[in-house]
């Protein structure tokens, strides 16, 4: 099934220029104390996760960037690689947790490693710099995350000092919602695929077709909207009964107590004076 997300890659688009209008405003701030520039790669060593619709919009650049080749199979391969390293790095992760170890320590300990984005090239430049990821764009300035302030090692921003700070969460937050209704306007039996946070190394590697998707087949959605109709139909107290007459078929007023009995047919059950049922009427 061909699935149009330019509408949804269109506002992604938007909110990357946001970001890189915050990361504008720090730098002409405090020009002196952002680091940033070409051959500076310390930010394409960090370990972070894509929301979906960033996942979905790095794998679509990926594939009209690098057609099958040599230069495609290349970072593929360092995908892979990088892939298992996050893979090692994650279980460990794990372990450290079932042992006790406090979040923080963990999170402290993930942000020492140092693994090569498989989109860094051999001159330490992004082959993808156009279309990085939101992180990669904010990198280098101070971000508030979980109430902290974070920041570049690299950069020129001292400890305790008062700066400019973007809420990096708030621009997530977008991507988020983004990427629920994204999948909540797709056919697909995965309502779950929203709330996926996958590393760059996934998002290049992954084929994002329809099984991927978990797009339902036409037959499926047929069904689907069967189902959806009889549920409706369960739900409406003036749907006739199966096999029954046509609401109004009885001559009563629809929404009258009479009405509200009926089973479909031309008989219901009164309610007796002291409210409990009475006799039939025909």
């Amino acid at each position: 099934m061909q699935l149009d997300f330019s509408p949804a890659f269109a506002r992604y688009e938007a909110i990357a220029a946001e970001a890189d209008a915050a990361f504008a405003k720090v730098a002409s701030l405090c020009p002196d104390m952002v680091s940033c520039g070409e051959g500076c790669s310390d930010c394409c060593h960090a370990l972070f996760d894509l929301t979906f619709i960033e996942a979905l919009y790095l794998n679509r650049k990926f594939n009209e960037a690098f057609p099958p080749g040599p230069a495609r199979d290349a970072v593929l391969e360092r995908a892979n690689a990088a892939d298992r390293d996050a893979a090692k790095l994650k279980r460990k992760a794990f372990r450290a947790d079932e042992q006790g170890v406090s979040t923080r320590e963990i999170l402290e300990s993930i942000a020492r490693e140092r693994i090569r984005c498989p989109l860094l090239g051999d001159d330490d430049r992004c082959i993808l710099y156009k279309s990085r990821p939101l992180t990669c764009r904010l990198y280098g300035v101070p971000l508030e995350i979980s109430g902290e302030a974070r920041t570049c090692g690299a950069a020129g921003f001292t400890p305790g000092g008062r700066y400019p700070t973007v809420k990096i969460e708030k621009l997530q937050d977008k991507l988020v919602a983004l990427s629920q209704e994204l999948v909540a306007s797709i056919p697909t039996k995965l309502p779950l695929m929203a709330e996926m946070l996958v590393p760059v190394s996934f998002a290049l590697v992954t084929d994002f077709d329809d099984e991927f998707l978990g797009l339902l087949t036409e037959e499926e959605m047929v069904k689907l909207h069967e189902q959806e109709t009889k549920w409706a139909a369960a739900s409406d107290p003036f749907a006739p009964a199966p096999g029954g007459s046509a609401c109004g078929s009885c001559g009563e007023q629809a929404g009258s107590p009479a009405c509200s009995s009926c089973t479909g047919g031309t008989s219901w059950v009164l309610p007796g004076p002291d409210g409990e049922s009475g006799g039939k009427a025909e």
